[in-house]
C-alpha cells in the first residue's frame, strides 16, 4: 500500500523547507480502462444490488428498526468467508452469531410497523453487503490495491447499470416530475447528499488506514445504537420492550463479534511476532 506521508522539500536559498503534500495528492489520476473495467464489473453489479435493496429497506422500515433489519451482514459474511474464501469459524464467532440472529428475531417480534417487504430487502441488502467486501479483497488487485481507484471504477460501472434501470422503471414517474429536476432545492440537496456520501467514504478508508477494520466494525456498533435510539425520539417511532431489546440484543452480539474477532487477530500477530523473532541456525553452527 502506498503511503502519502512522505514529506516533499521546497528549496529556498542555501535551505531546504519540508512541505507536507496537498490532502488530495492521495488521490490517483482518474482514467477509465475498459479492461480494467470489465474485471471489476461482478463487484458493480453487486455493489448495485447492495444501495437498491437497503434503499427499499429504508424507505419500508422505521428507522429504528433499520439495523435490526439488515443485521445479518455478519451472519453472511462468516457464511460466504467459510464456503467462498475457506475460511473456517470457531465456536466463540458461532456463538455470536446465534446472538445476532436471536436479537433479530426478537426485533421482528416488538417491531409495531413491520414490513415484510421491508424486511425481505435488509436481508438481500445484507447478502449483498457481504458479497461486496468479498468481491472487493478479490478485485482490488485489479486496481494496485488501490482503494481510491477501485472506487472510481466501481461508482462509473454502476452508472453504467443504473441508467438503463432508472429508464426502464422510472421514465414515466421522471418525465412526470420534470418541473422538481429544475429546482434549485433539488440539486442543492442532491449536492449536500453527495457531499456527505463522499465525506463518509473518506472517513471510513482512513480509520480503517490509521486502525483496523474491525476498529471501524466498534465504532459502526456505537453509531448503530445512537442511530436507533436517535429515531425514537426524531421521527416519533413507538418504542416497545422487545423492540429495544431486540436492538441491544442485535449489537450486543455484533459486539462481541468484533471483540473474538480483533483477540484473534492480535494472537495472530503475536504469533508472528514470536516466529519472526526466532533466530535461524547459521551454517557454522549446523
Amino acid at each position: 500500500q502506498v503511503s502519502y506521508t512522505r514529506l516533499n522539500t521546497v528549496e529556498l536559498g542555501d535551505s531546504s523547507v519540508p512541505v507536507k503534500p496537498s490532502f488530495f495528492t492521495q488521490f490517483p489520476r482518474a482514467t477509465y480502462k475498459v479492461s480494467t473495467a470489465v474485471r471489476i464489473f461482478p463487484l458493480s453489479l453487486v455493489f448495485v444490488g447492495m444501495i437498491t435493496f437497503n434503499n427499499f429497506c429504508l424507505k419500508h422500515v422505521e428507522v429504528s428498526f433499520y439495523n435490526v433489519a439488515r443485521s445479518l451482514t455478519i451472519v453472511f459474511n462468516v457464511i460466504f468467508s467459510w464456503f467462498l474464501l475457506g475460511i473456517p469459524s470457531n465456536s466463540k464467532t458461532v456463538a455470536c452469531l446465534a446472538i445476532v440472529v436471536l436479537g433479530f428475531s426478537i426485533g421482528i417480534e416488538g417491531e409495531n410497523n413491520f414490513s415484510k417487504f421491508g424486511t425481505a430487502c435488509g436481508l438481500f441488502s445484507s447478502f449483498f453487503v457481504s458479497l461486496n467486501s468479498i468481491f472487493t479483497k478479490k478485485v482490488l488487485n485489479v486496481v494496485d490495491d488501490n482503494h481510491w481507484r477501485l472506487t472510481w471504477y466501481n461508482n462509473v460501472n454502476a452508472c453504467m447499470i443504473v441508467a438503463p434501470l432508472v429508464y426502464w422503471f422510472e421514465a414515466d414517474f421522471v418525465m412526470s416530475h420534470m418541473a422538481q429536476l429544475k429546482s434549485p432545492m433539488f440539486w442543492s440537496a442532491m449536492t449536500m447528499a453527495g457531499f456527505f456520501g463522499f465525506g463518509i467514504g473518506i472517513v471510513t478508508v482512513l480509520q480503517i488506514k490509521a486502525t483496523s477494520p474491525l476498529s471501524h466494525n466498534f465504532s459502526g456498533t456505537a453509531k448503530a445504537a445512537v442511530q436507533s435510539m436517535m429515531a425514537f425520539y426524531l421521527w416519533g417511532n413507538e418504542p416497545t420492550a422487545k423492540g429495544i431489546l431486540g436492538i441491544f440484543t442485535v449489537l450486543g452480539g455484533s459486539l462481541l463479534y468484533t471483540y473474538v474477532k480483533m483477540n484473534e487477530s492480535n494472537q495472530t500477530m503475536n504469533l508472528m511476532r514470536s516466529v519472526s523473532d526466532v533466530e535461524l541456525p547459521k551454517n557454522g553452527d549446523q
